[in-house]
């Protein structure tokens, strides 16, 4: 079996279960956008020293796949994933990040208005996932007025880890 289906010579692609929508649909750049960000994270990691942050943003991987698939199935198809066995974005994931985030300020960490990436390779790193997870962001937020709904914890995911990116950046200038 081959990568190259040839399926999408024609600028479509499938959806989950097996809808065909065009390349540039909403539902594709949003994914796309998840793809992105999650493709910034791992850039992030082998700049990694300490342990704890790698498996934050390995857990924050696999959550954006759960998020991506779930994003892979047409409106009409939404509930036939939520029964399904594939992998779901959990409330646990979000306290997850909850709780990074909260860790981080607790430690002190000072911010003052604006930050000017690239004070270090790591915190660019984070700042250049930080510009993915809010452009995933807007992608989720237009989904609504094309036909497809995004569950308020997605939209808040990905809300948070942004801010939680941003945390991670100013502590890898330090």
């Amino acid at each position: 079996m081959s990568i190259a289906t040839r399926t999408g010579d024609d600028g479509t692609t499938g959806l989950l279960y097996g809808q065909r929508v065009p390349k540039d649909h909403p539902q594709i750049e949003a994914i796309g956008a998840c793809d992105e960000l999650n493709v910034a994270l791992g850039a992030a990691k082998p700049l990694l020293t300490d342990a704890a942050p790698r498996v934050l943003l390995e857990n924050v991987q696999r959550a954006l796949v759960a998020v991506m698939g779930e994003l892979a199935c047409a409106e009409a198809d939404a509930e036939r994933y939520a029964a399904s066995k594939f992998s779901q974005l959990a409330a646990g994931d979000l306290g997850r990040l909850d709780e990074a985030v909260a860790a981080l300020e607790a430690g002190g960490l000072v911010f003052d208005g604006w930050a000017t990436p690239g004070a270090t390779a790591l915190a660019a790193a984070f700042e250049q996932a930080r510009v993915a997870a809010r452009r995933a962001e807007r992608r989720l937020a237009g989904l609504p007025a094309q036909g497809r709904s995004v569950r308020p914890l997605v939209r808040q995911y990905v809300n948070r880890l942004s801010d939680l990116l941003w945390l991670l950046a100013r502590q890898a200038e330090k």
